[in-house]
């Protein structure tokens, strides 16, 4: 079974990470580095967050605001030291977020090795996840810096 080791036991270059994994939904992000040895969490939220819930009026669908470039920004910084990144969520945040990608930072949109659907998660059953699709996707692709 592999156990987290304590940021100030790790030494700095065991920090360095190659995967991430992202939950994401209109309410916030949560991101994890990781590698075999350690993890870090960043928590990423709208800057105004009641422009983020659900909505009837104000969109042409009526069920979100979807115009949020400065979260998606946030979001694709908050990814920038991953190589590669597994996408999850609940909602079709996942593919707004894929589309901001595309349309203005396309080399972080080439970072992204899958999206998969997801249900809100603990950081633990998160990080767990993020190992588990890894170890299968690593056994298929070199880990070369793009």
């Amino acid at each position: 079974m592999m156990h987290d080791v304590p940021a100030d036991l790790v030494k700095p270059e065991a920090l360095a990470t190659y995967h991430a994994v992202v939950w994401l939904d209109h309410h916030e992000a949560r991101i994890i580095h990781f590698n075999a040895h350690a993890s870090h969490t960043d928590v990423v939220r709208p800057a105004d967050l009641p422009r983020h819930l659900h909505v009837k009026v104000g969109s042409a669908s009526g069920t979100h605001i979807r115009d949020e470039p400065a979260f998606y920004g946030d979001i694709a910084a908050a990814c920038d030291t991953a190589q590669v990144v597994l996408l999850v969520g609940p909602s079709t945040a996942k593919k707004e977020f894929m589309t901001f990608l595309h349309d203005h930072l396309p080399q972080t949109a080439k970072r992204i090795a899958g999206s998969e659907p997801m249900g809100k998660i603990t950081d633990h059953q998160l990080l767990a996840e993020g190992r588990r699709y890894f170890k299968i996707e690593d056994s298929m692709t070199a880990q070369t810096p793009q």
